[in-house]
């Protein structure tokens, strides 16, 4: 099977290309190398790997990709996921992540592809702090332009899939880690110690909590439900079967895997790291559950085991 994954060369792109290369299947990977080619580096030899480095928000050169190529599905992997990053700068949401919704969108619709399958966010809930969110949680009110740009392109995917014909699978994810990762707070704490053994700033008042998933977990999710999907829209929650971590656990656990001690937590205040941060969420998994897939490990396991990987 060909398949286009859009953002490939990212974090979680880069795995999924791993798992999808492992299956015999030729990969196009299409990115504009934001974070560089050093995730996808391994992929060169690889005789089903190809690799177009391109703005995807641009649609003549999406247009030529699909041209130039038979693509049977894409994964949509593309966006801004540095939440805090795009805080200072509307467009980034918009050009990174909805554009090239509806770029990917039109050459699908241009060229007859029928399946594409999206990395959505917890962030397109918003605040609700006190509800088990399943996929029919309605009121979404996105509190970050990430979760808004996400929520619109889950639309926009959902009026092509209705008026060409197509067929989709959106997948709400909360915060993923793992090898390759390059921001968010395991990343950041690391970081900061390496640089001070002594003293770790703390964004908000540490009792922020939520589900951390471990990149391979998720992939394994999105390979499955990618094989096995029924016609039209399918959304799922894929998260960790454990509560969340808080902020000063995290800290907690990469003190403890870094060797530290007497280390001092210095924290910045207030209920939330930043404006747009959902401070706290529980997601009902039932319905991925279901499908036979079960994570691996525990919100707590993969905060530990992404610790390691980034010392």
């Amino acid at each position: 099977m060909n398949i286009l994954v859009a953002g490939g060369a990212g974090f979680i792109g880069s795995h999924l290309c791993d798992a999808l290369l492992s299956k015999n299947n030729t990969v196009i990977v299409a990115d504009k190398l934001i974070m560089g080619a050093k995730n996808i580096e391994h992929l060169s030899q690889n005789t089903n790997f190809k690799f177009y480095e391109m703005e995807l928000a641009d649609q003549d050169n999406v247009d030529k990709l699909f041209g130039d190529n038979k693509i049977d599905i894409v994964y949509h992997m593309a966006a801004n996921s540095d939440i805090q990053k795009s805080a200072n700068d509307t467009s980034i949401d918009f050009n990174d992540t909805l554009l090239t919704t509806r770029v990917l969108l039109e050459s699908m619709r241009k060229n007859n592809v029928k399946n594409i399958f999206f990395a959505s966010t917890s962030a397109v809930y918003g605040g609700m702090p006190d509800i088990v969110l399943n996929e029919e949680t309605g009121g979404l009110k996105p509190v970050a332009y990430y979760g808004g740009a996400k929520l619109a392109s889950e639309a926009l995917i959902s009026s092509y899939v209705s008026m060409c014909d197509m067929n989709a699978v959106i997948f709400r994810f909360p915060n993923v880690i793992g090898p390759r990762l390059t921001h968010g707070v395991v990343y950041d704490f690391v970081k900061k110690l390496r640089n001070n053994p002594k003293e770790l700033e703390i964004l908000g008042n540490g009792t922020q909590c939520k589900p951390y998933i471990y990149v391979t977990d998720l992939v394994n999710a999105i390979v499955k439900l990618t094989e096995q999907f029924e016609p039209g829209v399918e959304i799922f929650n894929i998260s960790v079967l454990s509560e969340g971590t808080s902020v000063t656990h995290i800290a907690e656990i990469v003190v403890d895997v870094l060797g530290l001690s007497d280390v001092e937590f210095k924290y910045t205040g207030g209920d939330r790291g930043w404006k747009g941060d959902v401070p706290r969420f529980k997601y009902d998994i039932s319905k991925v559950l279901a499908t036979g897939w079960k994570p691996e490990y525990t919100s707590d396991e993969a905060v530990r085991k992404a610790a390691q990987s980034s010392r």
